[in-house]
């Protein structure tokens, strides 16, 4: 139901209702930057159940970058709105609402002062999403995006302090 993989769901879903160990989960992505001018900056492989796809970011222009590949904002951008997208899906899926259409746009509002080492104001003002469902009466669409936006990992990602760590490995 809504392209999503009901079976494989609900059998995950009593696995860790059995065990709930098996709901840990860790992802990584490594890349390597660039040297050649002209050329993406910064590439990455990244590994999938099925296959491996290369994944090219760059600075924007006005910043340094070549207008090769998109900027890492734009993939943030893109991974949160494919997240909350397929946490809408999925729990609409898993609630038995059948969706027709669904598309989310993520944006944000920056200030790179700080980035452009000239500011010490905070780079994102703001991020906002804006959700274009239709399958279900509205109320149902509300209860979907509440939903959404407590199970979203991508969501937590923005809303929640989340510690971070730097290395530099030797």
């Amino acid at each position: 139901m809504n392209n999503v993989n009901t079976r494989e769901m609900e059998k995950f879903v009593a696995a860790i209702q059995a065990d709930p160990a098996q709901a840990m989960k860790s992802k990584h992505a490594t890349g390597s930057w660039q040297f050649e001018e002209g050329r993406p900056q910064f590439t990455a492989a990244i590994a999938y159940a099925n296959g491996e796809i290369v994944l090219n970011a760059e600075l924007p222009p006005f910043a340094g970058g070549w207008g090769a590949s998109p900027d890492p904002v734009q993939y943030c951008l893109f991974g949160m709105a494919a997240c909350f997208a397929a946490t809408f899906a999925a729990t609409a899926a898993s609630e038995r609402v059948p969706l027709s259409r669904l598309e989310v746009t993520a944006a944000n509002w920056m200030d790179l002062r700080k980035q452009m080492g000239i500011g010490d104001e905070n780079i994102i003002s703001r991020v906002k999403f804006t959700v274009a469902a239709e399958g279900a009466p509205r109320d149902t669409m509300e209860r979907l995006v509440r939903l959404a936006m407590e199970r979203c990992p991508g969501v937590e990602c923005v809303t929640q302090q989340i510690p971070l760590e730097v290395e530099l490995s030797e």
